[in-house]
């Protein structure tokens, strides 16, 4: 957890001391920042997503206090370590892909280079990761009908372990669309930085994103948080859900904060249209890099 706060930190830090000296050290030491802030939330997301897959060692109390039982280097197994290595990879492509658009020169050049490998390593260790899954990691299934409107007490549901997450393709087939995409638009990605491709590339790349991240949500389902020491335990979409009167104010907050948001993401695209050129990383050496 501190390690994320201190990469969160570092990276708008860094992008605005970067530029406050002209010395190739204390630039590069502020590059070093930069992809720090930048690789580690990304690698992280990817260690939790694959320690979700398996199941936490923990456990709830009568009176619903949570009880974890395992330690930190227990959550950096080797599938979970596969798993974040995949998500930095899928961010390496992505931004590779937004890099390409928006830049010009050797930049994109070294862009696409290295986004069409970061493309490969995705379809590689995410094809490696769901044979993982099927043949080595037992999922989770209610062995009772979920309490929809009942309270958030996930000691009320029967949970059973059982062979393999896959086992959901089975009961609902048409969840393979989420894997089918991550693998299409990974390998549209690549082509697309390989040909020098801009737009089309950057929506491909989003669209593997969309589908990898999916298929865990669709493939978990209604699992959020299962436990491996007492599958009672495990946290389902109905044991996690707010009150309706927490919804309400979250529904009522979106509807008036989300379309300001929308128009001020609009309004600074539309600022930072266009491409960066290598005469404008030098009239603004000193201000912006």
């Amino acid at each position: 957890m501190y390690l994320i706060l201190v990469a969160l930190i570092l990276r708008p830090v860094a992008f605005k001391y970067r530029s406050k000296r002209d010395s190739a050290t204390w630039r590069s030491s502020w590059d070093w920042a930069l992809f720090f802030g930048s690789a580690v939330p990304a690698t992280v997301f990817g260690v939790a997503m694959g320690n979700v897959l398996q199941g936490v060692p923990f456990h709830l109390t009568d009176d619903l206090h949570t009880m974890y039982e395992g330690s930190f280097f227990g959550l950096l197994n080797p599938f979970a370590v596969s798993a974040g290595i995949l998500s930095l990879a899928m961010m390496v492509m992505h931004g590779a892909a937004w890099l390409s658009l928006k830049a010009e020169g050797q930049v994109a050049v070294r862009a696409r280079e290295y986004g069409a490998r970061a493309a490969l390593v995705v379809m590689a260790l995410y094809a490696i990761n769901g044979l993982w899954m099927a043949l080595m990691i037992d999922g989770f299934a209610l062995a009772s009908e979920p309490v929809a409107n009942g309270p958030s007490n996930p000691l009320v549901s029967e949970v059973v372990r059982t062979s393999s997450w896959l086992s959901a393709y089975a009961e609902r087939p048409w969840i393979i669309i989420a894997p089918l995409l991550g693998f299409i638009g990974a390998e549209m990605a690549r082509r697309g930085l390989n040909s020098g491709r801009e737009v089309s590339t950057l929506l491909a790349s989003k669209l593997a994103i969309i589908g990898i991240i999916a298929s865990v949500g669709l493939t978990m389902f209604p699992f959020i948080l299962p436990s491996t020491l007492d599958p009672r335990s495990s946290l389902t979409v109905w044991d996690s859900s707010s009150s309706h009167l927490t919804l309400f104010v979250m529904l009522v907050s979106a509807v008036i904060f989300m379309p300001l948001i929308l128009a001020y993401t609009a309004w600074v695209y539309k600022v930072l249209w266009g491409k960066v050129g290598e005469d404008d990383v030098k009239n603004s050496g000193h201000s912006l890099y």
